[in-house]
């Protein structure tokens, strides 16, 4: 479960807080990530993934349901339940003539 406020940690290093949470799963491929100083690790298991992961950049779900923030740069296959998950776009702001 992607519980809201919590930080999560993947094999690489890589931190990042849910801003808004659902049921399902956040991974890097198909390693599950942790809840940040949960205790065990990943016990010598590695990233495989390809996408840098930007400080300050969030991601949401195909549906729109799930997003995170980085908190701390790394290199993970960003997923939920399965699904790559997708660079939020920033929101315009009104212009201030």
């Amino acid at each position: 479960m992607a519980e809201a406020g919590k930080r999560y940690i993947t094999p690489s290093g890589a931190e990042l807080i849910v801003t808004k949470g659902g049921a399902g799963t956040l991974s890097d491929g198909q390693i599950p990530l942790q809840i940040k100083d949960a205790g065990d690790g990943y016990n010598g298991a590695s990233s495989n993934g390809t996408e840098a992961l930007s400080l300050g950049k969030r991601f949401q779900s195909k549906d729109g349901s799930v997003t995170v923030l980085v908190t701390k740069a790394g290199v993970c296959d960003l997923q939920y339940d399965g699904e790559p998950m997708e660079i939020q776009q920033p929101r315009k702001l009104p212009s201030s003539d």
